[in-house]
């Protein structure tokens, strides 16, 4: 087990998972339209305010992918391609740390369909990594007791050869973040930055929030 060390001086690279199926949506969820921009601008955006040294996107192949990588043209992100998203959430980890320069310190992994995360919540979780080195760090939401965790992580740069080998599987890393659970550092945020949109009513209940907010 790796343990907290001095506070890697590297680059720390945040990277945005875009590459889903949307089987629940019927249509690419990266693409529909939140408050007038696709809903994965929302999220590139807030990554883009985090502060990381270097921005990377994984993208779906073929027409969806060009598409994603067209709304987020204007944004400092390269991309890499997930060939088969349909061996799940897992193949787009492998991409990414098959595409990222080596000597980092951390990479930093966030979801596309996460549209109210904040470039503060982002920039909180590289701070805390930048004070502490630790190996792992989370974010949960809501209080103490009822929190859920749920990206985006931060894993150090010695940790990043486990995402090379994952099984398929449509989550993440969880028998990793198991693993480090003790060593792992967590931050806390409020429980309605948690949502994200897997359907059509999801979207509509967000629209209709973010309209009355």
């Amino acid at each position: 087990m790796s343990s907290p060390g001095p506070p890697p001086a590297g680059a720390v690279a945040g990277v945005l998972l875009a590459a889903g199926r949307s089987t629940r949506m019927g249509r690419p969820k990266q693409l529909v339209s939140l408050r007038g921009q696709p809903l994965v601008r929302h999220a590139a955006t807030a990554l883009s305010r985090g502060g990381f040294d270097l921005l990377l996107a994984v993208i779906p192949p073929g027409e969806v992918g060009e598409e994603v990588r067209a709304a987020l043209s204007d944004l400092p992100f390269t991309f890499t391609v997930n060939p088969d998203p349909a061996r799940g959430l897992a193949g787009s980890f492998r991409a990414a740390v098959a595409a990222l320069p080596g000597g980092l310190a951390a990479a930093h992994f966030a979801l596309a369909d996460m549209p109210l995360l904040t470039g503060e919540v982002h920039a909180r979780l590289l701070t805390s990594f930048r004070e502490t080195g630790a190996p792992l760090v989370l974010a949960e939401y809501g209080d103490p007791g009822e929190a859920v965790r749920a990206p985006p992580h931060l894993f150090r740069a010695d940790l990043l050869p486990a995402l090379r080998g994952l099984p398929d599987a449509d989550h993440g890393p969880r028998a990793l973040l198991r693993a480090y659970a003790g060593q792992a550092l967590t931050l806390r945020f409020p429980a309605d930055l948690l949502a994200d949109v897997d359907t059509p009513e999801e979207l509509r209940r967000l629209e209709e929030g973010m309209c009355g907010s």
